[in-house]
């Protein structure tokens, strides 16, 4: 499992517009890069992440060999309702993770 670090606001106004920031540990290898044998390392990287409040998509992104070991993303959703934050990364060789944060939502 990879670490993650997610930067999530507990609380927010509804209607309030909240920062979210997701980083996840992984090489992203890009499959042309040859290791210290001269042998080209195998690609594996991290190719889809999705944010998604209580089912609903606020952010998603296809990654590319080009995005830099630990992808750092950040974007912005606004407040409606309180919720769960589901982030999904995927990629090459299997690799799934899944986190989750609350948010509440005040008047």
């Amino acid at each position: 499992m990879a670490r993650v670090l997610l930067q999530v606001p507990a609380t927010a106004r509804r209607g309030e517009v909240i920062e979210i920031r997701a980083l996840i540990q992984h090489p992203m290898e890009t499959g042309f890069r040859p290791d210290a044998s001269g042998v080209v390392a195998p690609r594996d990287i991290i190719r889809r992440f999705a944010c998604t409040w209580d089912g609903e998509t606020v952010f998603s992104a296809e990654l590319h060999p080009a995005i830099a070991a630990n992808p750092y993303l950040s974007f912005t959703a606004l407040a409606t309702a309180s919720g769960t934050l589901e982030f999904a990364w995927t990629g090459d060789n299997g690799f799934a993770q899944t986190e989750t944060r609350r948010v509440t939502v005040a008047e």
